[in-house]
């Protein structure tokens, strides 16, 4: 399959890959993601690695040292995209500011900002616990499960996953201009012929 991207300052479908495969048919990509699986194939050192997607968790202690591992691979991300549910008890809502701050601080002077995958119906939360916590450095990563509460998340959007079938329009209203990961790069000859040359037309600039 060619690669399919689009100018570098558009936005373009990459695949999101698992992180121990060996990386040799994705090096004609202007970029890749990364699914986190415990290790990476030491071939993707040096490789322009868009994200690493850790695997669904909790957040406790364990997530740090996943983030930890992660990062100690020198794949040298733009981003680290974190699943996150709404923290609703006092305690889980303590837990969860408390996990965030550890991994601000893991991630400090890397040059790798957090995004959170929320949860289905989640966002608006996460939103109001970042604000309260003045966890402006934080943003959040796109998929289909978030709806209508694209609103919330937009000034602060870093990142996306879709596939075919998937509703962009919310995307492209917005004028969203960086990457969809499509898992397993499943599916992006058809993307690749439902947005032929510039992925979202419409938008903004």
């Amino acid at each position: 399959m060619p690669p399919v991207f689009h100018d570098n300052h558009l936005m373009r479908f990459v695949p999101l890959v698992p992180s121990e495969n060996d990386p040799r048919a994705h090096k004609p990509f202007h970029a890749i993601e990364l699914a986190w699986t415990g290790r990476a194939h030491p071939a993707w050192t040096g490789l322009p690695v868009h994200a690493i997607h850790l695997p669904p968790a909790p957040w406790d202690e364990g997530l740090g040292e996943t983030a930890m591992a992660a990062l100690r691979a020198r794949l040298e991300p733009d981003f680290l995209v974190l699943h996150a549910e709404d923290p609703e008890a006092r305690m889980e809502v303590s837990r969860f500011l408390g996990v965030l701050e550890g991994l601000l601080e893991i991630t400090h002077g890397q040059g790798v900002k957090l995004a959170l995958r929320p949860a289905p119906g989640a966002a608006p939360a996460l939103v109001k616990r970042l604000r309260e916590a003045r966890g402006e450095a934080v943003g959040f990563c796109w998929d289909r499960t978030v709806g209508p509460d694209l609103e919330c998340i937009s000034d602060r959007l870093f990142c996306a996953v879709g596939g075919p079938g998937d509703d962009f329009s919310g995307l492209e209203a917005l004028g969203y201009r960086w990457n969809v990961a499509v898992p397993r790069g499943e599916g992006m000859e058809e993307l690749a012929r439902a947005w032929p040359e510039v992925l979202f037309r419409g938008g903004g600039q």
